[in-house]
């Protein structure tokens, strides 16, 4: 566990984790053995994520499935530190713990520090269709985003929710017209030691998928391959082919009556 002297005073409690695992604030999102969270400690504002066991039905469904188990807080954790040592900007890690050996009810936390004012690529893309962008500037926001999913990919990483919902830029620079990209929202990351095809293929088909309402032309997708393919044996035409195929497959689930209802359900918890 480690958690920082300043936080720990702010618990005033003995038992730091169990205080961790009992704060409470605004609720982003509460999914079964997940919470997240936004909070203030002292004059600070935080992002906690607080994960109760993810019992041994999901550990089952996922190694069945041939998956590798996401048993809580410390795949954030190390994703986090593996960013910084590729040098892709994310949340800054604050403090984290576990508590438990048994993986079906292993309990963990962890604090990320809030990154302020950000605007996702998922909102700031909103208007596009009917307002674009000058073209300045998505050009660059282009070539930023396919640098840095090269940067992930060639390290080895993937994301697995790689949306554009989950970059985000930081509003202040970007009014004045400087980018800087956050990456965030790592609890699905997988670390490897050498770049994977097949993994990188889905995160590209997210992002295609999560980018087809934004009205980008088609130069700006050959741009966007362009700068991801750069120096990158993985991406040949079948790879790009597969995202092709798996982008539309996502799109036509996404628009399906069924996870309409599922997402609207899921916002009236939040509501």
């Amino acid at each position: 566990m480690l958690v920082p002297t300043e936080i720990q005073q702010e618990l005033k409690s003995e038992n730091v984790f169990s205080a961790m695992m009992n704060l409470s604030g605004r609720v982003f999102r509460d999914v079964s053995g997940r919470k997240t969270m936004q909070l203030t400690l002292g004059d600070k504002s935080y992002f906690i994520k607080q994960h109760f066991g993810v019992g041994w039905a999901e550990i089952v469904k996922n190694l069945l499935s041939f998956k590798k188990p996401i048993l809580g807080a410390i795949t954030e954790v190390n994703a986090i530190k593996k960013l910084n040592q590729i040098e892709i900007a994310t949340t800054p890690l604050v403090a984290y713990g576990v508590s438990g050996c048994n993986p079906a009810t292993q309990q963990s936390f962890i604090l990320t520090a809030d990154l302020g004012k950000i605007v996702s690529l998922e909102d700031l893309c909103l208007a596009w269709q009917d307002q674009p962008p000058p073209a300045k500037l998505k050009r660059r926001l282009i070539i930023e985003v396919a640098t840095l999913a090269r940067r992930l990919h060639k390290s080895g990483v993937n994301h697995r929710d790689f949306y554009l919902c989950h970059l985000c830029l930081d509003e202040r620079l970007l009014a004045k017209g400087d980018i800087k990209i956050y990456l965030i929202d790592l609890h699905r990351v997988l670390i490897n030691h050498n770049p994977s095809s097949r993994l990188s293929m889905k995160d590209i088909a997210a992002l295609y998928f999560s980018s087809m309402d934004v009205g980008l032309t088609a130069r700006d997708y050959l741009r966007f391959k362009h700068y991801y393919a750069q120096d990158f044996s993985l991406c040949t035409s079948s790879f790009w082919r597969k995202v092709e195929v798996r982008a539309q497959k996502l799109y036509a689930k996404f628009h399906s009556d069924k996870f309409q209802k599922r997402l609207a359900a899921e916002k009236r918890l939040l509501d």
